[in-house]
Parts: structure tokens; sequence; C-alpha cells
């Protein structure tokens, strides 16, 4: 089992204040990811499933039309932790690269 860290409140002020969109809505790490139509939406979700497998952490994903949000929780520690951040920054790596 891999060992997960609860984040304190403080360390997620802190990435979400350094971070480009995210915000600390109802619990969880939300952002909100705009598009010009429904296909660059839809690819842009299919490159966060292969990483989310692989880290074997998988985010919550609304699709309207040209939006994504995208939202991040632990389930197994009912809290947000370390792999939350990790994952983020992974995500906002592949629209910079979109």
């Amino acid at each position: 089992m891999i060992f997960l860290k609860k984040l304190t409140e403080g360390e997620v002020q802190a990435f979400v204040n350094q971070s480009k969109g995210w915000s600390f809505k109802s619990g969880t790490l939300t952002k909100e990811y705009n598009f010009s139509d429904f296909t660059q939406a839809i690819q842009f979700v299919s490159k966060i499933v292969p990483i989310a497998n692989a880290m074997d952490h998988h985010p919550d994903i609304c699709v309207y039309y040209s939006k994504v949000v995208i939202s991040l929780f632990t389930h197994d520690i009912n809290a947000l932790s370390d792999l939350d951040v990790e994952l983020a920054r992974k995500i906002d790596s592949l629209k910079d690269d979109s």
C-alpha cells in the first residue's frame, strides 16, 4: 500500500496560490479548462486517462461541450493528499501541450 500524505489547509492554500486556475471548493481541488469545441475537450480528457491509471488516482471529470471541469480528492483518506497536487500538475502540463 502506498503512503498517502494528507495535506494541511496551508499546503492546499499554497498550491492554489501558486497554481494557475485551481481552486479549493467543497473540499476538493477544482479547475475548469475551456476548449474551442467538444472534440478538443474529449481529446484532453483522453490524455488524462493513462496518467490517472498509472497513478491509480482518478479525478472526477465533467464535460460540458467545450468545457472540462476536473475535481480532485483522495477518497482513501477522505481528504486532499499529495497525489491530488501531483495529478493536478500533470493535468496542467497536458493543457500546456495542447
